[in-house]
C-alpha cells in the first residue's frame, strides 16, 4: 500500500506516475477541455488513486473565479420535510461538482439573515433558501453581491428571485375531492398557528375548496407533533373530533395518529386522515399516511438548473395524491 506523503499531492506527481503531461491530468481531472484517449486517461486515474490525489479546490477557485461551493439554507433541519429536500438538494448540487454548505435557520429571520451574510462571506457561487416564514427577501443580499439565489418551498411575496413550489391549490383540492368520494361532506383542516407561507396557500384552496359550506372546521396548532397530539386528545375529549381531517404538515399528521392511538380513535374507520407533506416517512405510520406528496426531487434539481442558468423560470410541479391506509382506502 502506498504510504501517504506529509506534503500534498499535486498534478505534477500524478503526471510522473502516469508518464504523461500535467495537461493531461488535468484534462482528465476536469472532465476537458480537451478529450483524452481510454487507455492514458485509465492510467492517470490510476495514479491518481494510487497517490490519493485529491483536486485542490482554492487552487481551481482561483483559476476559475469560483469556489465550487453552494450555500444551502433550510428553515429548520430538525423537520423531516425540510430535510429529504435538503438531501435532494444536494444530489442535485453534487451532479454539478458543488460541495453543499447547510446553515440551520431554526425557522429565525435573523439567522436566517446571518446565514446568508455568512455564505456570502464565504464567497460561495450560489444560495439555494428554503425560507423561514416572514424572513424578509434575504436573496435580495446575494443579488447586491452578484450571487444567484434560488427561493425553494417558499419565498417572500416581494422577492425577485425565483421561487420553486408544489402546485398547493390543486393538491389540496384532490385531497378534498378524494375524502368526498368516501362519503365524507364535513372536512376539517388542521393549520399552523397563522397563515403564513405554503401552509397559508394550502388553507385557502381548502376553503375555497369548501365554499359554501358553513359547517367546515378550521384547527390550528403549532408545527409540531406534540402539538397535534394535545390538540386531538382535546378535541376527542370534547366529543368534537371531525371524521375527515387535512393536515397542513406530516408533523401535524404524525402528531394526530399519535394522539388518536392514545385516546382509542380508530383511524380510518372513526377519523379519515390526508397530510399535505408526503415526506418518506409518511409511509411507515399506522396506519400508513394517505398524502398529497410534495415533488420534493423535481423541485431541487430545478432549483439547481435555476440557480445555474439552464432554464430562465420556475415552473409548478404537480404533488400527487399517494393513497394508503388513513384515508379508508383499502391500499
Amino acid at each position: 500500500m502506498t504510504k501517504r506523503p506529509d506534503k500534498p499531492i499535486t498534478l505534477a506527481d500524478v503526471a510522473r506516475r502516469a508518464g504523461t503531461s500535467t495537461a493531461v491530468v488535468s484534462y482528465v481531472i476536469n472532465n476537458g477541455p480537451r478529450p483524452v484517449a481510454a487507455a492514458t486517461r485509465e492510467r492517470v486515474l490510476a495514479a491518481a488513486a494510487e497517490l490519493h490525489y485529491r483536486p485542490n479546490r482554492i487552487a481551481r477557485a482561483l483559476r476559475s473565479r469560483t469556489t465550487g461551493v453552494a450555500g444551502l439554507v433550510l428553515a429548520d433541519a430538525s423537520n423531516p420535510y425540510f430535510g429529504a429536500l435538503a438531501r435532494h438538494i444536494e444530489q442535485a448540487l453534487e451532479k454539478r461538482d458543488r460541495l453543499t454548505l447547510v446553515g440551520n435557520a431554526g425557522y429565525s429571520a435573523d439567522r436566517q439573515r446571518d446565514l446568508v451574510a455568512r455564505f456570502l462571506a464565504a464567497q460561495v457561487d450560489g444560495l439555494v433558501i428554503v425560507s423561514a416564514e416572514e424572513g424578509g427577501d434575504v436573496a435580495a443580499q446575494a443579488e447586491a453581491a452578484g450571487v444567484s439565489a434560488v427561493y425553494v418551498h417558499h419565498g417572500p411575496p416581494d422577492g425577485h428571485a425565483p421561487v420553486v413550489a408544489a402546485d398547493n391549490q390543486t393538491a389540496v383540492h384532490e385531497a378534498v375531492a378524494h375524502l368526498r368520494r368516501h362519503g365524507h361532506r364535513r372536512i376539517a383542516f388542521l393549520a399552523g398557528p397563522h397563515d403564513a407561507g405554503p401552509v397559508g396557500l394550502r388553507r385557502q384552496a381548502w376553503t375555497a375548496a369548501l365554499t359554501g359550506d358553513p359547517d367546515a372546521v378550521l384547527l390550528r396548532c403549532d408545527y409540531s407533533r406534540a402539538a397535534a397530539d394535545a390538540l386531538t386528545r382535546h378535541l376527542i375529549a370534547e366529543g368534537t373530533m371531525p371524521r375527515a381531517l387535512i393536515t397542513a404538515t406530516d408533523e401535524h399528521a404524525t402528531g394526530v395518529l399519535s394522539g388518536a392511538w392514545a385516546c382509542g380513535l380508530p383511524v380510518p374507520d372513526r377519523l379519515a386522515l390526508i397530510s399535505l407533506d408526503g415526506t418518506p416517512e409518511s409511509a411507515h405510520t399506522a396506519p400508513a399516511l394517505t398524502v398529497t406528496q410534495q415533488p420534493l426531487r423535481a423541485m431541487a434539481e430545478q432549483a439547481v438548473e435555476l440557480l445555474f442558468g439552464d432554464i430562465s423560470r420556475a415552473l409548478t410541479a404537480h404533488a400527487p395524491l399517494v393513497i394508503r391506509r388513513s384515508c379508508g382506502c383499502e391500499a
